[in-house]
């Protein structure tokens, strides 16, 4: 009996040690579901299903009222993967699945929630709106843009093509007289450096070439100016569109002083003429324009003549250089020729105390062909070696001198009158200037004698210079 009731109360302890271990186990996982139910978003990777943790409580409560221990089920859960090397962070499949659990929102209703359960499953709709692709499907847009890029376009164009137009018609006319201008100068195209190995036209501008000859009797220099249309600037060759303008050739010689006689005088056409008649001192001060000149010396019907002696002009103005003036009448623009040149007219009056200097010169403007046949006014350069000559012999009559002399001191005269008040002033300041500095030197000798002779010298000089001014009457005795 012994043995048989020892196997009987091992077998019972045996049961209640079981079922002791089986509560816990419960009571254990119960509490494991609850605390990670609290960090469901951070460290539970998998719970329970809503109808798997049901079974389980149904199962706890018999198994508290009953002793059959050995029909309670265990929940199955799922494998929990714990990363120790993320710091302990689990991860689950649904983070938002404890929203379904009815213990952890007890008393809780669903529709006081604010906002809807997230539907993982579902994706976002994003509208992405249609952005055109500017550059190649409007254009439209960027037609300022167009017309400031072919604008710029076209002046860069134009620039070079004129800037090469104009070297070519500046080089082209010196090949064409560049043997004619040997023949009547030592130096043709000496600048006055040393360094200069290849002498010939100088540019001076896109627009503006120079050629400097000198070595020949009757002239100190020639100076031969070159002005092109400013074919390089669109701006300019636009505007010339409603102005038109010639290509020129200005030349400039430097007569021998004592060479020609006194005298001023220049032809050329109506319009030139009026403008350098305003523009040249010697013109206006010595000159008056003529009445139909085409008339009194035989000039073609466009130009017009301005004389100081109509002697020196029908000298001037032969049968030769008539003839000259009426087969190039479209090249000639201007002949003047002066003993008193000395510029344009000052810009302001009274500006200089001094007469300006003269000196003795022959100018001529030429226009060029329009087609470039340089050999056409080539003829023109042989008028301006005749003319050079013929300021060389000609002499003016004596009633001729004695009426430029007269014009000339008469021009002196109204110089002097109208500069008088500055001229006046300016001896006055010299006068006060040269007074001061003997005042110092007297003051700087520290000699008292010296300097109370010098007060009263200077005392007597402002009483003379303060004192009534009396008119004095010569009486005749009788």
């Amino acid at each position: 009996m012994r043995p048989v009731f020892a196997f009987l109360l091992l077998a019972l302890l045996c049961a209640c040690q079981l079922n002791t271990a089986n509560n816990v186990n419960a009571e254990t996982e119960d509490d494991f579901d609850n605390d990670f139910a609290e960090f469901d978003d951070d460290f539970v990777e998998a719970s329970y299903d809503t109808e798997t943790a049901e079974n389980a409580d149904s199962s706890r409560r018999a198994g508290a009222d009953s002793a059959d221990w050995e029909t309670l089920e265990v929940p199955k859960k799922r494998t929990v993967d714990i990363d120790e090397e993320e710091d302990g962070i689990v991860e689950n499949d649904d983070e938002f699945e404890h929203f379904q659990d009815e213990e952890e929102f007890e008393g809780y209703d669903a529709g006081d929630s604010m906002e809807p359960p997230i539907d993982q499953k579902s994706e976002p709709k994003l509208k992405i709106p249609n952005i055109p692709l500017h550059l190649r499907t409007h254009w439209d847009s960027y037609w300022m843009e167009m017309l400031m890029v072919a604008g710029l376009m076209a002046y860069f164009a134009n620039f070079f093509a004129g800037k090469a137009k104009n070297a070519r018609l500046a080089q082209l006319w010196f090949s064409t007289h560049k043997a004619l201008l040997d023949e009547n100068f030592a130096l043709v195209g000496d600048d006055g450096k040393v360094e200069n190995e290849n002498p010939g036209l100088i540019k001076e501008s896109e627009s503006l070439y120079t050629l400097w000859c000198s070595g020949r009797t009757c002239c100190e220099g020639m100076l031969v100016e070159l002005k092109m249309i400013k074919r390089q600037d669109l701006v300019s060759l636009v505007a010339g569109l409603m102005r038109p303008q010639l290509d020129q050739v200005h030349i400039k010689i430097d007569l021998t002083r004592g060479l020609m006689d006194s005298f001023v005088f220049a032809v050329g056409s109506k319009k030139t003429i009026t403008k350098v008649f305003k523009e040249y001192t010697d013109l206006t001060k010595f000159c008056s324009l003529v009445a139909k000149p085409e008339d009194r010396y035989n000039v073609p019907s466009g130009f017009g003549v301005l004389s100081e002696i109509p002697e020196a002009t029908s000298a001037i103005l032969e049968s030769r250089v008539i003839t000259a003036l009426n087969k190039y009448q479209s090249y000639i623009d201007y002949l003047h020729i002066s003993d008193q040149f000395s510029g344009p007219v000052p810009q302001e009056e009274n500006s200089t105390l001094k007469q300006p200097e003269t000196r003795p010169v022959l100018l001529a403007g030429f226009n060029l062909p329009k087609h470039a046949e340089m050999e056409t006014i080539k003829p023109l350069l042989l008028l301006i070696f005749y003319l050079m000559e013929r300021l060389k012999t000609y002499r003016m009559s004596k009633e001729a001198k004695a009426k430029a002399d007269k014009n000339r001191l008469r021009v002196e005269e109204e110089f002097l009158k109208s500069t008088h008040a500055a001229r006046a002033e300016a001896a006055a300041q010299r006068r006060e200037d040269k007074r001061k500095q003997e005042k110092e030197r007297v003051l700087a000798e520290e000699d008292p004698e010296k300097q109370r002779r010098w007060e009263a010298k200077e005392q007597k000089r402002q009483a003379k210079k303060n004192a009534p001014k009396m008119k004095r009457l010569a009486v005749k005795s009788l």
